[in-house]
């Protein structure tokens, strides 16, 4: 879902981020390694896979991985290098890389790096997640809703409708506060406003409400957002 990308070529960083917007994921693009630090650090962020470019001004990928290890961090990392020979990926992959793209690279090729890597995290979710009569298409940016009389309602969803959807199954019956969702939702150079969570909720409800399907996120006042995954289906209309 999220990307922290550490690249400082300007060029290819920007190309790189547009690509996996297209993808939606979530892009946090920083050209040194030391701002990258404090990234990884922020507690209110959790990243699904991070892309390292080996020379960096300020901290090295190499050193940023090798930070991560240290921690027993096992965010998976790509790490990205014109320096191909293989004395450099033995010692990036000694760093605790979990793989290696040499430059120059087709964005084809680091998609499809970036999924095998997903596919080996413990974090890992299947391409259709379902929790309990709700099922996520991550494909193709639909939600599957199961009613009561055996039909399922189709429902289309934008990018962050999707986003919220997948954060909030993939942590099904835990409270998640609204200022985790707006910094984990939302890419840093955004800055959304406070209520920008709540306003993309109401969104959200409403949509479900016009397909006559009921929302299984709750607000719990005082608290955050809870998607119930004992949610009875009550058809709404």
């Amino acid at each position: 879902m999220r990307i922290l990308l550490v690249e400082d070529e300007e060029d290819l960083g920007q190309a790189i981020a547009r690509v996996l917007e297209e993808e939606k994921y979530i892009v946090d693009w920083v050209t040194d390694g030391d701002r990258a630090g404090d990234y990884l650090e922020d507690k209110w962020t959790d990243y699904t896979v991070a892309i390292f470019d080996w020379l960096l001004p300020g901290t090295s990928g190499l050193e940023l991985c090798q930070r991560l290890r240290s921690r027993h961090n096992p965010l998976p990392v790509l790490m990205l290098t014109a320096l191909g020979q293989p004395e450099n990926r033995v010692t990036g992959l000694d760093a605790g890389a979990d793989d290696y793209l040499v430059k120059p690279f087709v964005m084809e090729e680091l998609l499809a790096r970036l999924r095998a890597l997903q596919r080996r995290s413990p974090q890992f979710q299947p391409l259709n997640l379902t929790v309990a009569g709700f099922t996520l298409d991550t494909a193709n940016n639909i939600l599957q809703v199961e009613t009561g009389s055996r039909e399922v309602q189709n429902i289309t969803l934008t990018n962050k409708e999707f986003q919220l959807l997948m954060y909030l199954m993939q942590n099904c019956d835990r409270i998640i506060p609204g200022s985790k969702l707006r910094y984990q939702l939302w890419n840093v150079d955004e800055e959304p406003v406070s209520n920008v969570v709540a306003a993309q909720m109401r969104l959200l409800r409403r949509k479900l409400a016009r397909h006559g399907c009921p929302c299984p996120i709750e607000t719990v006042p005082g608290a955050g957002y809870r998607f119930n995954s004992h949610l009875k289906f009550t058809r709404t209309s």
